[in-house]
């Protein structure tokens, strides 16, 4: 028996994965304890998730309802599949800015904790199986916003011939500057990762995901961008805009690229590798941009609500490089845009997300 081991296995990217190396034939055994409806409330229940990946999956999906921060539970599961372990993806986390700053135990509790309770596992149990960390653009904490940008009618921009105009590289530091406490405990996962890596000799890889979307993401107002962006306006919801005149730019990647890297990373591993991860120059847009496609999509005008302050930490631009995960794994490309992600969170939500009466 072949394992892979998911945690987070409900949510978007987690669910992505567990379909995927099913496909490729090995048993997919999903960790995940619905946090998420913790964090952000029913709407954002990733239950329905768990109820769809055993039906698709039978008995190639075994679901443990665990909480990475309890030890001996992750633990007595480790144990159970010791070296039939042949990867692990690790996406569980707590996913907001907002929310950490409500409970900073809590946030670190699982980001870094829970993060190096898998390591040590893995260590322990299945030392030879990569580990597949989703880290956060956000461990450059708040240092793109000293970049040069221009003003254009619909977002901010670099000037071209900036050296991260094609896209911000894993050589901007990510010391000295404003991380947010949600920033602050993924850069401890981060690298923590990476010292497993290399100082246990271990195949890591810590991937810096900018916007992370798709169609199944269980979109919620402080987690989830073009998905909520989609949700508020097919439920006639009010999107509330957080400062930069709504021009802030996103990178956004759909997850089936992202696991598409994944499986290219697991095919030949490396140790303590750090890539960022995103939409790049292939799919990136403004929160106005993004309205205007929405709204192009339905057919229904967005409702909004501008408020001047920016969310701490946030980022006013980010387009990330892909260059350095492409120079290792020149046989990954990048499949969708804005304009399909949208479309495909329309297309798979139409008969779901519809207004309340």
């Amino acid at each position: 028996m072949t394992v892979a081991v998911v945690t987070g296995s409900a949510g978007l990217i987690g669910s992505e994965a567990a379909r995927h190396f099913a496909g490729l034939g090995l048993d997919v055994v999903g960790i995940d304890n619905d946090m998420r409806a913790k964090f952000f409330g029913p709407e954002a229940s990733t239950a329905w998730n768990v109820q769809r990946l055993a039906a698709e999956l039978g008995s190639a999906y075994a679901h443990h309802d665990v909480d990475i921060r309890d030890r001996a539970a992750l633990g007595a599961i480790f144990a159970k599949y010791g070296r039939d372990v042949a990867v692990v993806i690790h996406t569980a986390a707590q996913p907001s800015h907002d929310w950490a700053v409500r409970d900073p135990y809590t946030d670190f509790d699982i980001n870094a904790g829970g993060t190096l309770n898998v390591l040590q596992n893995v260590r322990e149990h299945c030392a030879d199986a990569p580990v597949i960390h989703c880290s956060t653009n956000k461990v450059y904490g708040d240092r793109p916003n000293s970049l040069p940008f221009e003003e254009l009618p619909t977002r901010w921009e670099l000037p071209r011939g900036h050296r991260y105009h094609d896209g911000i590289t894993e050589d901007m530091p990510i010391d000295n500057c404003l991380h947010s406490v949600f920033g602050a405990s993924k850069v401890a996962a981060d690298v923590m990762v990476q010292e497993y890596g290399r100082y246990f000799d271990m195949k890591t890889a810590c991937f810096r995901g900018g916007t992370l979307t798709g169609p199944a993401h269980s979109a919620t107002e402080l987690h989830g961008f073009l998905g909520y962006v989609m949700r508020c306006n097919m439920e006639r919801r009010t999107y509330k805009i957080f400062g930069y005149q709504g021009k802030m730019v996103r990178d956004a990647i759909h997850s089936r690229d992202v696991i598409a890297a994944f499986e290219a990373f697991f095919r030949a591993p490396r140790s303590a590798a750090v890539y960022n991860l995103g939409g790049g120059r292939h799919s990136n847009c403004s929160h106005l941009e993004a309205f205007a496609l929405a709204q192009e999509i339905t057919g229904q005008e967005m409702i909004s609500e501008y408020q001047d302050t920016h969310r701490i930490g946030d980022h006013q631009w980010w387009i990330g490089s892909n260059a350095a995960f492409q120079a290792d794994y020149p046989e990954w490309t990048q499949v969708y845009d804005v304009p399909m992600i949208l479309r495909e969170i329309y297309e798979a939500n139409v008969d779901r997300w519809v207004p309340t009466r």
